[in-house]
């Protein structure tokens, strides 16, 4: 991803310090950033680790890392010092942006300099496409995160695929309101505006008091389109009045499953019902397909056909199929390389020539797909396969529930047990025994819970994804049974 690629008329503007930079001036910080690159050797082969809390300065590197043919990792800036030693001894990067508690790896300052007399030193020609651009770490739900390995030829693939599929003009005043050390915010929601040649709003990760402004934020700044993850709304749609100037064109939301009923919230709060239900991942380079509540109808799961590449089914019995329910394999351009320095999961994760994604979904007669959960999420009960994702699309819609999370723990009569864990709104007091009855109306009898348990809160990542291994804790304590992770 170059330079070169990006029209003159993109500019990256910071919301909270009103900081723009027209597209002469990212040249320039990026100049900047490539001799200090340089000066510690950065080159084509080299790996540059980059930690920042401020986006502007982060993409001056990353594309100041391309235009020395480098790649790029980009981590997340609440790291603790003992990660990012860890990160930096198994990666071993040729320098880090930013302070590292290390005397083994050069480090370059996380800032700007005055631009005003920087020369234009930067190489546009690039290295060859199939070279490692970037390396993301995927969420470690598991606790073992894998270094997804994304060549140039792959990101320019997504990226131009992202622009054609969303549009200029819905693209033309994007707010970034995601994270940017993971591809749904840096690629999806930063870069692809950029490409377009249009104006991206930097907001990273605003929280719960920026979230209380999220309407006002869209009407101040005119903002047409922006990528989101269901969790960003929860907040949103219950502190943040709607904007009133009905500038919005386009919504993304994806990293989990979307409920119905906060996709028809979206869609009042919004305005439009051009609010998409996304489906992507890491190793894809962001998205795979996605569809709008006006062509899905709120069907939960739905994401629409294919936005590059080929979707297909792998059947229980192991043959493969165009049509059906199994799990999802993809062949897309733009795949990953592979997990860094990894060629053993690199090989588990395909089938032939199939990327096997670990998603278990449908795809109809007419090539429409629908996700219907995570592979790793599915609980047997008895010999019968349930995924929690179902579980907890259903029960939110319970009235008095505010979020859930389900999945399986070990039984010695079938094997394992629906576990529920819940949390209502308000604090509000309900028994055990009204909600499994509020399910046995809705649920074929294996999927009920088993067992209720009420929780404060669902602890989750900074990408807004539910962290099973923890809530699954926290309830064996309370069950008094032993985990198994």
């Amino acid at each position: 991803m170059q330079l070169d690629l990006i029209p003159a008329t993109a500019r990256v503007i910071d919301v909270r310090s009103g900081q723009c930079l027209d597209y002469q001036a990212l040249l320039r910080a990026v100049a900047q950033r490539s001799r200090l690159l340089r000066k510690e050797g950065v080159g084509a082969g080299s790996i540059v680790a980059m930690c920042h809390s401020e986006g502007v300065v982060l993409l001056a590197d990353l594309f100041a890392t391309w235009a020395l043919g480098a790649t790029a990792l980009v981590l997340s800036p609440s790291l603790t010092a003992f990660e990012r030693n860890r990160i930096c001894a198994w990666v071993k990067p040729r320098c880090w942006v930013g302070q590292l508690e290390s005397s083994h790896i050069p480090s370059v300052p996380a800032e700007l300099q005055s631009m005003d007399s920087a020369e234009r030193e930067v190489g546009l020609s690039g290295p060859p496409t199939d070279s490692p651009a970037l390396l993301l770490l995927t969420s470690g739900s598991t606790g073992a995160p894998k270094g997804v390995s994304l060549s140039y030829r792959a990101l320019e693939t997504r990226l131009s695929s992202n622009v054609a599929h969303i549009g200029k003009a819905n693209l033309a005043r994007t707010l970034v309101p995601l994270p940017m050390h993971f591809g749904h915010g840096l690629i999806g929601n930063t870069l692809t505006p950029l490409l377009a040649g249009c104006d991206v709003l930097l907001w990273s990760e605003p929280g719960v008091d920026g979230l209380a402004q999220l309407g006002a934020v869209i009407d101040e700044h005119g903002v047409t389109f922006l990528s989101s993850v269901p969790s960003m709304w929860r907040i949103g749609l219950k502190l943040s009045a709607a904007p009133h100037r009905r500038t919005l064109k386009r919504i993304h939301v994806g990293s989990e499953p979307l409920p119905a009923a906060l996709w028809r919230g979206i869609c009042e709060w919004a305005g439009t019902k051009h609010v998409y239900n996304m489906y992507g991942m890491t190793e894809a380079a962001n998205w795979i397909s996605g569809t709008s509540a006006e062509a899905a109808g709120f069907v939960e799961g739905a994401v629409g056909r294919p936005w590059s590449g080929n979707c297909w089914i792998l059947l229980e019995d192991g043959s493969i199929a165009e049509k059906g329910e199994g799990e999802i394999l993809l062949r897309d351009p733009a795949l990953m390389n592979g997990y860094w320095n990894d060629p053993d999961s690199t090989a588990a994760a395909f089938h032939g020539s199939w990327f096997k994604t670990g998603d278990i979904g449908e795809i109809s007669s007419d090539g429409q797909l629908r996700i219907l959960g995570r592979r790793k999420h599915q609980i047997n009960r008895a010999g019968i396969k349930v995924t929690a994702e179902e579980i907890e699309l259903l029960l939110e819609q319970h009235p008095e529930v505010q979020d859930v999370c389900a999945f399986g723990l070990p039984d010695a009569v079938s094997g394992e047990v629906v576990v529920a864990a819940v949390v209502t709104k308000n604090g509000q007091r309900i028994s055990e025994a009204t909600i499994q009855a509020w399910c046995a109306e809705r649920l074929r009898r294996e999927a009920v819970p088993s067992r209720i348990i009420f929780l404060n809160d669902i602890p989750r990542n900074e990408r807004g994804k539910k962290v099973r291994s923890e809530v699954r804790i926290k309830v064996s304590a309370l069950l008094g049974r032993e985990v198994r992770l």
